[in-house]
């Protein structure tokens, strides 16, 4: 049997008997502080405006952006750090990867098998059709306050994505690899893991992509809601205390939170997918 070293793909296939397209003559990428001075012009510019447009303000609700940071340094960067932000991280974290662990798992076992398929559809449709704040007061009845209830929350409510792109992913395969994989006599966890996966792997991750957003959200809801610390928390404490400085910093910290985790998520995306750019390349098809 000839040994399987790389993932095989409907456009694999296809690709040696495509037309080379002539390459394009776009100039190089962005890189290193290039790419940098591009990302960041925009948020200095849109900070320098605040700045200014705050500057020595009496407002009670539109406090100077030099009060907001120094609220922001003396809560996030002392007891705050580790009494909400740390919380709230360890919780955002276990959900979105329960979330994602489930949802990947399922939607492999569902998408594989057409009648298994069509039992779960109308369960799946009606359950992700529920919003998930509906389903905090379920949440605080079976779990209570605290983080098992937050991370409950996170991974009922975002599950969703996940599980229907990976449904979709791998129904979509091309019948030619099925048949292709069956000639090779691959094991099913050759055939999941090179054929079935690699090509459900783009929808999979648009699918997780959303649920992490969800997950922010929905740590930050479940928080307010059920919890005795966290950023949610502290944000909606500060706002029923008429601590606007603080209001700010917290939202400040969910922005920065949010923005760094699409960043790590958009570099594991470019890692683990780093062989549909290369067949990109390959193919003239990069965009």
């Amino acid at each position: 049997m000839t040994t399987v070293d790389t993932p095989v793909t409907a456009r694999s296939v296809h690709a040696a008997s495509r037309p080379r397209r002539k390459k394009r003559t776009a100039g190089p990428p962005l890189t290193g502080w290039r790419l940098l001075l591009v990302r960041s012009w925009l948020p200095v510019l849109l900070l320098v405006i605040w700045a200014t447009a705050s500057a020595g303000s009496t407002s009670l609700y539109f406090p100077s952006m030099a009060t907001i940071l120094q609220t922001l340094q003396q809560d996030w960067l002392g007891p705050g750090f580790v009494e909400h932000l740390v919380p709230s991280v360890l919780k955002f974290l276990a959900g979105f990867l329960l979330a994602g662990v489930l949802g990947i798992g399922l939607g492999l076992v569902i998408g594989m098998f057409p009648l298994l398929r069509a039992a779960t559809e109308p369960v799946i449709q009606f359950l992700r059709s529920l919003p998930p704040p509906v389903l905090l007061p379920i949440g605080l009845l079976v779990f209570g306050i605290g983080p098992s209830m937050n991370i409950a929350i996170i991974v009922v409510g975002a599950i969703w994505p996940t599980l229907l792109n990976t449904i979709d992913g791998v129904r979509s395969l091309d019948p030619q690899l099925g048949e292709m994989s069956r000639s090779y006599k691959l094991t099913p966890g050759q055939r999941v893991r090179f054929v079935i996966l690699p090509n459900a792997g783009p929808q999979i991750f648009a699918g997780l992509r959303t649920t992490l957003q969800m997950s922010i959200i929905l740590i930050v809801v479940s928080e307010m809601v059920a919890s005795t610390n966290g950023i949610g928390y502290y944000v909606l404490n500060s706002q029923q205390t008429f601590a606007v400085a603080e209001t700010w910093a917290g939202t400040l910290i969910l922005g920065l939170l949010g923005y760094l985790a699409n960043v790590l998520f958009t570099r594991l995306e470019r890692y683990v997918l780093r062989w549909q750019s290369g067949l990109r390349a390959s193919t003239g098809s990069a965009s």
